[in-house]
């Protein structure tokens, strides 16, 4: 048995030597690549901090000590560690474990996360409600992966350096954030910084200067004037003990000695403590450890290369057909500028950043920043797109109404992952962006059925400048081949498109009409054709432009129909079927308005195409959900026969 097959629980890791501590480390590392080629995962984070993960829970008395990891592509030696081995296969697989931590998965994951900048706000409420109901234990928050450019992480070390509370943040510092600071002065001093003599000593010497009487009551000012200066001119934590925090640091944090040495003895005082750990991100992976092509990688890659070893026969993707189109639009539109958060491979602004290295800007995990930026941007007249992740754009709900809207600034946000997103599961879910871009005055909001479409909506959006403009596409491939951008014409404003004439229905309380959204254009064609095969006549309708819609379009499908179906990939709550409804109500109330997309709940990993067959969005579920809520199969007396 090997060394790690012998860990059940973090337990086992406490009566560990070094040097076992050090066979734990490699091992786990190889086992997380061998395991993540075949599930597929964020692996780069996670071996970024095997040697961390385990110091920890050698160092601390996990579960009942809280640990708070920020962003959970760093959780999966914590998972592994924590009694999960055993269904480690099972990472992001339906049924499986989360690729994010979860609290309703294991008592080790205190703090659910999948979003950046929130370890430290969240541990920081756990310490102030441990102090509040008088018990004892301790809280650490683990900040990484880049969140060190997220404003969430400030706001909480502000807050929690005024307070003097037991609280210990770790930054791992994977070179995204702030640069490393190493050598052996660095060495020198944090040797001095962790060793409990000093800290008393230096406890010790400020009571008592601070106490000094008379004429050497400025003692105490002097002393720590000094002291500040000397640790600003050696080391990179004044700006930490500027907020309230004793800074240790930085160590290198694949040295499971300085590890183990710096968190024992930090873990014994108290008052607010920063660590600060030199971490290389994608550490051991065979193929190079690159920090961001590394980051994430599907199923049934080979560890050595990081290649696929089954080449995919599928057409583009939707996020490499948006990059593509950027960089041959902005050749003939010099003020045209593209703006990510921390995300270039991810949005693909990649390709655009080296066509453009001017005229690019990743701003970091900052979605705020990042629209008010366009904000800034497009009142002198540059015309911005925001390529930010729909769940994501939530964070920067506000600046988007405030900042963009209520100026009716011209600002393009290109919503990427919009809708189901397969594996990454709940925290990754685009499935909100529909219901909060309608209720924003003055948003236009579209969805493409292909990429073609999304290429001539990003041609109508830079034509736009009127006000905001959103596109939603989702995480897949197009199902099309898209040609060159010079050879797609933008799409006339508000103008939606009948993909598919009933076949005339003898009144309009037997015909039904499917009013599509974006990805759902396709399945709705598809459940039309098994309606029709029942005798039913249908109707499809895409409604590229949710807002405004197209008037004369829908006038003319209401005056036809009196049976209509909304079909959205996203909730239905508030959303685009709501939205009709109200409309449809004020034009005809006798017209049946049914809505169908994602219920009031949230949506648990799997994969895409089995996620959209489950909510009932692929062609056979649209077609049951227009049987079900128009009694159509009273029409002829026989159930669908497709379905």
């Amino acid at each position: 048995m090997s060394i790690l097959d012998r860990i059940q629980s973090p337990a086992d890791l406490k009566p560990m030597t070094r040097d076992e501590l050090r066979a734990v480390s490699e091992e786990l590392r190889t086992r997380l690549i061998e395991v993540c080629s075949r599930t597929g995962g964020h692996i780069g984070a996670g071996l970024g901090v095997v040697e961390l993960t385990v110091a920890i829970h050698a160092v601390f008395d996990t579960p009942h000590d809280r640990v708070v990891w920020d962003v959970g592509h760093q959780g999966y030696p914590h998972k592994y560690l924590t009694g999960r081995a055993d269904r480690f296969e099972t990472l992001r697989q339906e049924n499986g474990l989360s690729g994010f931590l979860k609290r309703g998965e294991s008592e080790y994951d205190a703090f659910g996360a999948g979003h950046a900048g929130t370890a430290i706000s969240a541990g920081y409420g756990m310490a102030v409600a441990r102090d509040l109901k008088g018990e004892s234990f301790k809280v650490v928050s683990i900040l990484g992966d880049g969140a060190l450019t997220c404003g969430l992480a400030y706001e909480g070390l502000n807050n929690a350096g005024d307070s003097n509370r037991d609280f210990i943040v770790i930054l791992n510092d994977n070179e995204m954030s702030i640069a490393p600071n190493v050598g052996a002065m660095s060495k020198y001093l944090t040797s001095i910084q962790r060793n409990p003599l000093y800290n008393r000593v230096r406890s010790a010497i400020g009571s008592v200067v601070d106490a000094a009487p008379g004429p050497l009551s400025g003692v105490g000012t002097l002393v720590r004037k000094w002291e500040e200066s000397m640790k600003s001119f050696l080391t990179p934590g004044v700006l930490f003990e500027e907020l309230g925090f004793r800074y240790f640091g930085p160590i290198d944090g694949h040295d499971i000695d300085a590890l183990m040495e710096t968190l024992g003895a930090v873990k014994d005082m108290s008052g607010p403590r920063l660590i600060h750990c030199i971490t290389q991100k994608g550490k051991g992976f065979p193929a190079g450890e690159h920090v961001e092509k590394w980051h994430a990688l599907p199923p049934g890659h080979d560890p050595a290369t990081g290649k696929q070893r089954k080449a995919s026969s599928a057409n583009s993707g939707y996020t490499a057909i948006f990059g593509q189109a950027l960089v041959e639009l902005a050749k003939d539109n010099p003020r045209f500028v593209a703006i990510t958060g921390a995300m270039p491979s991810g949005t693909g602004t990649g390709g655009f950043a080296r066509a453009y290295p001017d005229r690019f800007f990743d701003v970091g995990i900052a979605e705020g920043h990042a629209v008010t930026f366009a904000a800034g941007l497009a009142t002198e007249g540059i015309r911005p797109v925001c390529a930010i992740y729909s769940t994501f754009l939530q964070r920067a709900y506000d600046n988007v109404i405030h900042d963009v809207a209520i100026q009716h600034l011209p600002v393009i946000f290109a919503m990427d992952r919009a809708g189901l997103v397969g594996e990454d599961g709940p925290t990754h879910m685009g499935l909100y962006d529909i219901a909060y871009m309608l209720a924003v005055p003055g948003m236009v909001v579209t969805a493409p059925k292909n990429g073609k479409e999304m290429v001539a909506l990003l041609r109508s959006a830079l034509e736009y400048d009127k006000g905001p403009f959103c596109i939603r596409y989702p995480r897949d491939a197009a199902p099309d081949t898209v040609p060159p951008a010079a050879e797609i014409e933008a799409i006339p404003h508000g103008a939606w498109e009948i993909v598919r004439r009933g076949s005339g229905a003898r009144d309009a309380d037997q015909a039904v009409a499917i009013l599509a959204v974006g990805t759902m254009v396709l399945p709705s064609l598809a459940a039309a054709e098994i309606l029709n095969e029942s005798g039913v006549s249908a109707t499809v309708v895409n409604c590229r432009y949710l807002k405004p819609h197209d008037e004369r379009v829908l006038a003319e499908t209401v005056r036809d129909h009196h049976n209509i179906l909304v079909v959205e990939e996203g909730t239905v709550v508030n959303g685009f079927g709501a939205y009709m409804s109200r409309v449809i109500g004020e034009i005809d109330s006798a017209v049946k308005v049914v809505t169908h997309g994602i219920a009031d709940a949230f949506v648990d990993q799997a994969p895409r195409a089995k996620q959209l067959a489950v909510t009932g969005l692929d062609a056979r579920g649209i077609a049951l959900r227009s049987s079900a809520a128009f009694g159509l199969e009273s029409l002829r007396g026989t159930h669908l026969r497709a379905v």
